[in-house]
């Protein structure tokens, strides 16, 4: 088996069993890079200096007597993720150039552990899309098929760990960027709850929905990349203060017992049949695991893309201010300040950003801020509340990740509205502020996957894994390659 076929977990069992090193593992995933990457487009920028010493430092550790569940495994960094001394454009080109001093914190986590950052990956810019097809540099490629999207914004991440370029990676997910990129590509893919893994570090889009989220090819995989990045961290001051629990260990493969909601928002006119089809066979195949099934509702589900599209451009037209040419990333002159601001902003963003920077000036406005924004925040509890409720009922709800399998490159560009219900089913799990968690559950008729979407209560992402895991190993969904992988 090549060594870029390993799960996390099969490679670091050859690790600590001392049947391969963290150098070879490296070198291996270096070479595919450069085999696939002309095809696939993953990467915005890859590392091979930094990742070949980080694979020798994880050696040395481990002859040291070190053990870790990362220690020596590569993985990939979206680049909206700050990495101290390298690139971090966030896709766009107001930040070409542009290397922070410092580490973020999740990934930070990851390095100490003794993982071993292959590269930065390719996102829609300043995470904002769907498809990877905003990004200022090029679209990334589903392995799956050439011609279509791979999911976004964490697109990069989720078609490099797809292809074998990566054997697990870090997203962000602020409405579904890591759980819909996975979806689109057949791979597990966690949002964890709203404070579980700290932000700093993060680039910033919306601040009260971003959160760092882990892509790898098992449950088991995103659960150990889970497991080290999470918890309280005093550079963040929205990450919450609790234990994290043995996110491996709540990996039981049991489902007696648990019980499974399932809303009826989810399965709305306009999804494929397709989809529909594979993700009510995916639950009674967890009926047949032993977990008791029940009908809920969740009634304010319709109005979770309004809210978001009010909430999260608000927060982006804050956020996006301090790009202006001074500080950092290339600046347009003419020698007067706000000419100066207004050239480089408009150069330097693509117009996605402007589209939704100018959505968010307009509802924080005078005299539109009570009529949006604050209505939104209003609806955005109204839709925590019927999470609160059916979390009396149930302990997880299971529907569609997203309505489609992926989309032909270039078909939704020009189509904002169609873009954006690409999130239809992932936004309201970052309004709640609770854990989402995708699973390849079967494909359609031209062999693209379809996801599964398992939501719990927020810090229960143990729950969320749990039921996520079981129905994994209780099918075969998740170890299908695509035919490029074969090759």
């Amino acid at each position: 088996m090549s060594l870029t076929e390993l799960t996390i977990t099969e490679a670091q069992a050859k690790l600590s069993a001392g049947e391969i090193t963290a150098v070879e593992l490296a070198q291996a995933h270096l070479d595919r890079i450069a085999a696939l990457e002309p095809k696939i487009r993953a990467y915005l920028a890859v590392t091979p200096d930094l990742t070949l010493a980080m694979a020798e430092q994880a050696e040395r550790r481990r002859r040291a007597g070190a053990r870790g569940p990362l220690l020596g495994i590569p993985l990939a960094v979206k680049d909206v993720l700050a990495l101290k001394g390298f690139p971090t454009t966030c896709g766009s080109r107001i930040l070409e150039g542009f290397a922070p001093p410092f580490t973020a914190t999740s990934v930070q986590r990851l390095i100490d552990a003794g993982a071993v950052v292959l590269g930065k990956t390719n996102t829609d810019e300043f995470a904002m899309g769907s498809s990877t097809e905003n990004s200022a540099y090029f679209t990334t490629h589903n392995p799956w098929d050439l011609e279509r999207v791979p999911g976004g914004s964490s697109g990069g991440s989720a078609a490099a760990v797809t292809a074998r370029m990566a054997p697990g990676a870090l997203g962000t997910d602020t409405g579904g960027s890591v759980r819909q990129p996975g979806a689109l590509c057949g791979i597990a893919a966690i949002k964890p709850s709203y404070g579980r893994v700290s932000r700093f570090g993060l680039v910033a889009y919306a601040s009260s929905l971003d959160q760092v989220g882990a892509l790898g090819r098992t449950v088991a995989d995103v659960a150990t990349i889970l497991g080290v990045m999470a918890g309280w961290d005093e550079l963040d001051s929205t990450s919450v203060d609790k234990p994290v629990p043995d996110y491996l260990a709540a990996l039981t493969g049991d489902l007696k017992g648990v019980r499974v909601g399932i809303p009826e928002e989810y399965f709305i006119a306009g999804i494929q049949p397709e989809v529909e089809q594979a993700v009510r066979a995916a639950i009674e195949q967890m009926r047949a695991l032993g977990a008791e099934i029940f009908d809920v509702s969740l009634p304010h589900t319709e109005y979770a893309l309004p809210v978001y599209y009010i909430i999260a451009p608000a927060e982006a037209s804050a956020n996006l201010a301090r790009y202006d040419g001074v500080r950092y990333g290339p600046r347009q002159s003419t020698g007067e300040m706000w000419e100066t601001y207004k050239e480089t902003r408009g150069e330097g963003f693509g117009p996605e950003v402007k589209r939704r920077i100018m959505l968010g000036t307009y509802t924080l406005s005078a005299g539109y801020y009570d009529a949006y924004y604050a209505k939104a925040q209003k609806v955005r509890t109204l839709i925590k509340r019927d999470f609160d409720d059916v979390w009396e009922k149930v302990d997880v709800v299971v529907g569609p990740t997203s309505p489609t399998t992926a989309f032909k490159i270039g078909e939704k560009v020009d189509d904002p509205l169609q873009m954006y219900l690409s999130d239809v089913f992932t936004l309201a799990a970052n309004l709640a502020g609770i854990p989402g968690l995708n699973v390849p559950c079967g494909f359609d008729a031209k062999g693209l996957p379809v996801g599964l979407q398992i939501m719990g209560p927020a810090f229960k992402e143990e729950v969320v894994l749990r039921v996520g895991h079981a129905y994994e190993q209780a099918t075969e969904w998740h170890r299908r390659r695509p035919a490029m992988v074969e090759a």
